[in-house]
């Protein structure tokens, strides 16, 4: 990724954080929740490991192939997943996005960092992930009830029994964070 070195490494450790909450994500008793967890998991360890600053490592071009292997095998399970439901859309487009960030570093001299994408490619996956940004952060705001009580969005309670994979407020939060970190890459395509 270009730009400043403390950017770069701001968002690799967003991406880390956020990955490995899914991890703990994955340990919930909620079929659904651990697999979605799981391809999380994955988009945030990869994106960390793409967002790595230029100047301190560029990758050979076999590992962005390697990169655009596993994000392309990503997506097309969100392909096969999809058709149990449209909630694996946003997934195929994330699979889909990380694959062809990691094409574009592939093609690009040197095959490293500093490719240049396809401007229209480019442009609607921004358009995308700046929609999903905004609508997830909206899903963040609590709601008010009338106990009083706020709400994590989507009538689910602030508080509760439940363990730290089964919070629907800080997956939303994960899923928010990964948004963001997306956009800050496809900025740098």
């Amino acid at each position: 990724m270009h730009g400043p070195m403390s950017l770069g490494w701001l968002l690799v450790a967003l991406c880390a954080v956020t990955g490995g909450y899914c991890l703990l994500r994955m340990r919930s008793a909620v079929e659904e929740q651990r697999r979605a967890a799981g391809g999380e998991a994955l988009m945030g360890f990869g994106m960390a490991a793409m967002a790595v600053p230029a100047a301190v490592v560029a990758p050979p071009r076999w590992a962005w192939l390697a990169y655009t292997a596993v994000f392309g095998a990503a997506a097309a399970r969100a392909l096969w997943a999809a058709r149990t439901g449209p909630h694996h859309l946003h997934h195929l487009v994330g699979a889909l996005a990380m694959a062809y960030m990691a094409a574009v570093m592939a093609a690009s001299p040197g095959g490293g960092h500093g490719g240049t994408g396809l401007p229209l490619v480019t442009g609607v996956l921004l358009v995308y992930f700046a929609g999903y940004v905004l609508w997830a952060g909206s899903r963040l705001i609590p709601v008010p009830t009338g106990t009083g009580m706020g709400t994590a969005g989507a009538g689910v309670p602030l508080s509760g029994p439940s363990g730290w994979g089964d919070r629907p407020e800080l997956a939303r939060a994960c899923r928010l964070s990964m948004g963001i970190g997306m956009l800050a890459m496809l900025l740098a395509v």
